[in-house]
């Protein structure tokens, strides 16, 4: 630990219990903290740290090497160039739909330019109309140009564009305010969303700077853009912290994709997406990214965290020797991490001879039985799921009525459809590793006209299109006025929806409520953007009842 007082805290600030178990708080608040003039140091949890440290030990473990990330080249050109076609689902910070639509309009090339990436997709910058001058001037589309020297220094890294809160500080600075008077409007700033006043700033900044012979126009501009920030107010040295993670992530989703998906699985929940979004982006592999063999959780090799199999000693950057990622039991819905440890310990005495085996020495009570046939996880012992079910169903057997009646392990039961099996799938663990249902559909939907998005992506700008997937995000940022941004997924990867919002109220129900959702409307593609503009939507949800009666489980 460090020294941050020379006597104890509780004689310095008040201090009260907190809700949790052994947790201590300071009564004041931040702003409290700040006027006495006390340390306040921010400490985050970030789910991403676990998750890099997970896929540095699985690179150690399975690859042969430890990755030191401190000596990371942060100038590797195949990590921007995934990074500059969105390829980024499961990453830090830059795998949001916001984020991936300024990816490929802002190319960063460079670590720098990860940095104002991750401070420009924020509330403040987009309110204070920050994100499109600074966008047309990196394309070329709008000249660079400062008003004079002194502020080309202060704004030159962003183009002319204040983007950072060190930057509001040095330009007031610069026009004639102390540093202590531009702390006072960094304050104010924070406030001023609680309904602080900005005004005496407004007229203080604008009185300076005019001095100094800068543009009306240009002072308007700089004050919106400080009102913008708000309380959002976004630090370089903050971004440029997590720039490093974001590019870490990165990294290792480009060289070491296995590792990568196998450690975001166990850091879950975190982030945007789905187990189910995660696997299939790692075995789709895209670009440069080579594909990942994903394999069923199994009683007789799964652990309860994820884990990977095979793969050899990594000889170069891109050697194709990734591994195999194995799921593991804590994939399985209504499992316990008890009884899935329970299993492990079983196991590691000697392997399972049969179900009963399993469940007998592990103890397995129904709930856990049911789950591990249901997810599919007792192939290797008892055959499909049918024959699963039927086995654990067993395990508790009475005695037959009468003397002689045939022995029901000899039923042979008919292995179930793919359908049936997709289904389960999704019920139990959240997503297969069969067929995909829209892959199962395909031919369905063909008939009525509706493209898949590899398709999609092949028209031109501005065609009318229909395509058709599972639902597997709805956002409503609260910047958007009304807009509502739906993800779907088929079986080639997934598709960007916008429904303004007189289409939202008009098709609400099926936006609320469809799984399966068909969508009418026309096709844009800007800049390496690619979205599909919603002018219809329907509820095809039905249709999953045709691969399998019962798939009302679906989710």
């Amino acid at each position: 630990g460090f020294v941050i007082s020379d006597a104890p805290l509780s004689t310095v600030v008040p201090v009260e219990n907190a809700s949790m178990d052994e947790r201590t708080i300071i009564q004041w608040d931040k702003d409290d903290l700040e006027t006495m003039g006390l340390l306040k140091v921010d400490c985050l949890a970030l789910g991403m740290l676990t998750c890099i440290r997970k896929a540095v030990d699985l690179i150690d473990k399975h690859r042969g090497f430890r990755l030191d990330l401190a000596r990371l080249p942060n100038d590797d050109e195949a990590t921007f160039q995934m990074i500059q076609a969105a390829d980024t689902v499961g990453v830090f910070q830059i795998e949001s739909r916001a984020q991936m639509s300024m990816l490929p309009r802002l190319k960063p090339k460079e670590y720098y330019d990860l940095v104002v990436e991750v401070a420009i997709v924020r509330p403040g910058p987009i309110q204070g109309g920050m994100v499109h001058p600074y966008l047309r001037r990196r394309q070329g589309k709008d000249p660079v140009t400062y008003p004079s020297e002194g502020v080309k220094e202060i704004l030159g890294k962003t183009l002319g564009i204040p983007l950072f809160q060190e930057q509001v500080m040095e330009l007031v600075i610069h026009a004639g305010y102390t540093p202590s008077q531009a702390d006072g409007l960094r304050r104010s700033m924070a406030a001023w969303k609680r309904g602080g006043d900005m005004e005496p700033h407004r007229l203080r900044i604008r009185e300076l700077m005019l001095k100094k012979h800068y543009s009306p126009e240009f002072i308007d501009q700089i004050f919106e853009q400080i009102k913008g920030f708000g309380s959002y107010g976004f630090p370089q040295s903050h971004a440029a912290s997590f720039a490093k993670l974001v590019y870490i992530s990165c990294w290792l989703k480009r060289h070491e994709p296995a590792a990568f998906a196998c450690a975001l699985l166990n850091a879950q929940p975190m982030g945007f997406y789905s187990p189910s979004q995660i696997v299939q982006d790692a075995r789709r592999g895209q670009g440069g990214r080579v594909s990942i063999d994903v394999l069923p959780v199994d009683v007789a090799v799964s652990d309860w965290d994820n884990t990977l199999e095979g793969g050899h000693v990594r000889r170069g950057v891109d050697d194709g020797g990734q591994p195999s990622l194995r799921l593991g039991f804590r994939q399985v819905g209504g499992l316990s991490e008890d009884a899935g440890k329970a299993i492990m310990a079983a196991r590691a005495q000697r392997p399972f001879a049969d179900v009963r085996d399993l469940c007998q020495r592990a103890r397995l009570d129904e709930k856990a039985r049911t789950a591990l046939a249901e997810a599919g996880a007792l192939q290797s012992l008892a055959g499909h799921r049918h024959a699963a079910r039927w086995a654990v169903a067993g395990i508790e057997r009475q005695r037959p009525l009468l003397p002689g009646s045939p022995d029901e392990e000899a039923i042979v039961l008919p292995a179930p459809t793919v359908g049936e099996d997709v289904t389960s799938d999704y019920r139990m663990t959240g997503l297969t590793l069969g067929a995909h249902p829209l892959s199962l559909l395909r031919e369905r939907l063909q008939r009525q006209r509706v493209v898949d998005s590899r398709q999609l992506r092949g028209l031109p700008h501005g065609r009318g299109a229909f395509a058709a997937g599972i639902v597997t995000q709805r956002q409503r940022p609260a910047t958007a006025k009304g807009t509502i941004f739906v993800t779907l997924e088929d079986e080639h990867g997934m598709v960007n929806v916008v429904v303004w919002s007189h289409v939202a109220l008009r098709d609400r129900k099926a936006l609320l409520g469809a799984r399966l959702m068909a969508v009418r409307g026309r096709w844009e593609q800007v800049d390496g953007v690619s979205h599909l503009i919603a002018r219809r939507l329907e509820d095809f949800s039905h249709l999953l009842g045709e691969i399998q009666p019962g798939s009302r489980d679906f989710h």
